[in-house]
Formats: structure tokens, C-alpha cells, sequence
């Protein structure tokens, strides 16, 4: 098998070349333009690349994910999360390839308390969430064989992420301020990669598998209660914090304006991806645990 992956220094991309690397021969590109083009601001460029590569499965972990930029860019978010998706679905089909692509709980509205469904009405408040979707709905047009994963709050070892953050915080204040209305699940890039995998072996045997699916770990939290979780891990490693655990105040939305809109409600449920792949997503906090142990022997 052939895989052709797009977005290799991405967090998500980063776990993929390692998760995907025992089911065949993996061409991975970032955003140049070298011998091959992984660049979603040149539509032409990535059609031409999937020709010269010809591969079985395309998987696209790239996109515009700066969400309140969006807001000011909206015709290059347009470029790399709507359009440029759209063209890999039409040379996907062309080539007879499965196309492998990453969506967003942002293409909702986050309103009431429920876990969102794969049929319920989608709604996005912003740039991004508005980009995403239309970006599915190009795959689903094109008619390609395709596994379309909708996930939230994601997170990797690599990079920068919320839990990093609290920790740097949490060791320069002595309050912290963190946001408790908005309701999702800390899903790791690593957890993500695993389960594309595994998906991917089952969709060449079970074509008809091909749809659009949620993807989370499993439980949900505010963002207070991920920052609470993270550093009483922290404390408990030994890790000299100025905020004490009772000064970490809750906070609504309202205290944050930020130039995109971001969803209440990012619970999703996974039913459909659990039964079809017969699959168990484990509870957010044993990802968190390790992704911050593994900072945490680097720091």
C-alpha cells in the first residue's frame, strides 16, 4: 500500500508517520514545493503531486488552524481547508484512492448539552468552522471513497497546547483565570493516528465503511477542569507551581473576546466510529496523563 500524506509536521501529522508506517510505503509532505508540492495554496501543484505519486490512500492532515486569524484571512482559509481538500477528493477519485480527512466540532453551533451526532444540522460560528464544513461537503461531492473524522480540542506531545501552557502560567502567577463553559474532550494526536490506522486496514477490506464519522476520547470537561487535571498532575510530579489549587478561578466566555466565535457545546458522540470499527475510545484524562508525563521528563 501506498499512502500519500499531507501535513507531516503537524501535530496530527507527526503521530501519522508513525501509526501509518506499518501499512506501507509513506510519501510525507509538508507546505513546500520541492519535488513534489504539499503546498494547499496551489490547488494545480497538489493534483499534480498525487498523479506523480499515484498512492492508494491520501491523507490530509493539513489546514489553516488558526482560528481567530481566520477571521482576517478568510479567502486563504477558503484556499487550504475548503477548496484544496475538494481537489484531493477529485484526483482521490480519479486514482481509485481512499482520501483520509480531518474535520472540526467548529462546524457547529455549540448550542444545548447533547453530544453531537454525524446527522445533526451543522451550524459553524466563524471562518474556520465555515471552512471545514464546506470542505466535507466538497469531499462528499467529488464521490471519492473517503473516511472524514470530526475531532475537537487536540493536543500532542509536540508543539505547543493548552496544558503547556497552564504549566508555564501556573508557575509565573499566582491566579489563573480559565474558561468553564465551553464543554469537549482533550483528544490526543497520538489517539488520533491510532485510530486512522487501524481505520484505514478496515476500510480496504470494507469499502463500505466510507463516510463521515466523530472522533474524541471518550468523557468531556471544561477548560477549567483540563487545567485543574493538568496541574494537579503537575503538583503531584513535583513541580513548583506559584497558583495554588483554590486560585484557579472559573470564568464564563464573556471574559475572553476573541475574534471567533468558539462553540459552547463540543461534546460528539462516537457511537458510529465505535460500532463500525469496533473500537473503544479510552477516557480523555489517560492521554492528558501521558502527554504531560512525557513534558514533564523533558522539562
Amino acid at each position: 500500500m501506498k499512502i500519500l500524506l499531507f501535513g507531516k509536521n503537524g501535530q496530527v501529522g507527526w503521530e501519522l508517520q508513525r501509526s501509518l508506517a506499518p501499512l506501507g510505503e509513506i510519501v510525507a509532505l509538508d507546505s513546500d514545493c520541492k519535488e513534489l508540492c504539499g503546498d494547499f495554496t496551489n490547488p494545480e501543484a497538489i493534483a499534480q503531486t498525487v498523479r506523480a505519486v499515484a498512492p492508494d490512500v491520501i491523507v490530509n492532515a493539513a489546514a489553516h488552524t488558526a482560528v481567530d486569524k481566520a477571521e482576517s484571512e478568510p479567502e486563504l482559509v477558503h484556499m487550504i481547508n475548503a477548496l484544496a481538500p475538494g481537489v484531493l477528493a477529485q484526483e482521490a477519485r480519479l486514482a481509485n484512492a481512499w482520501l483520509i480527512h480531518y474535520s472540526t466540532d467548529y462546524v457547529f453551533d455549540g448550542s444545548g448539552e447533547k453530544p453531537w451526532l454525524e446527522t445533526d444540522a451543522t451550524g459553524p460560528l466563524s471562518v474556520y468552522g465555515a471552512t471545514k464544513l464546506e470542505g466535507e461537503q466538497l469531499i462528499r461531492q467529488a464521490g471519492c471513497r473517503h473516511l472524514i473524522f470530526r475531532t475537537s480540542w487536540v493536543y500532542g506531545t509536540r508543539g505547543g497546547n493548552f496544558a503547556k501552557t497552564m504549566l508555564r502560567l501556573a508557575q509565573e502567577r499566582d491566579t489563573l483565570n480559565v474558561i468553564n463553559d465551553q464543554i469537549g474532550a482533550p483528544t490526543g494526536a497520538d489517539l488520533l493516528a491510532d485510530i486512522t490506522a487501524h481505520a484505514i486496514r478496515t476500510a480496504m477490506q470494507r469499502p463500505e465503511v466510507s463516510g463521515l464519522y466523530h472522533l474524541v476520547a471518550g468523557g468531556e470537561t471544561s477548560w477549567h477542569g483540563y487545567a485543574s487535571f493538568v496541574l494537579d498532575i503537575a503538583r503531584h510530579a513535583g513541580i513548583p507551581l506559584k497558583v495554588a489549587a483554590d486560585a484557579i478561578q472559573p470564568v464564563p466566555t464573556s471574559a475572553y473576546p476573541t475574534a471567533a466565535k468558539r462553540p459552547h457545546n463540543s461534546r460528539m458522540d462516537t457511537a458510529k466510529l465505535r460500532h463500525t470499527f469496533g473500537l473503544n475510545l479510552p477516557p480523555w484524562q489517560g492521554g492528558v496523563t501521558r502527554m504531560l508525563n512525557e513534558v514533564l521528563e523533558k522539562s
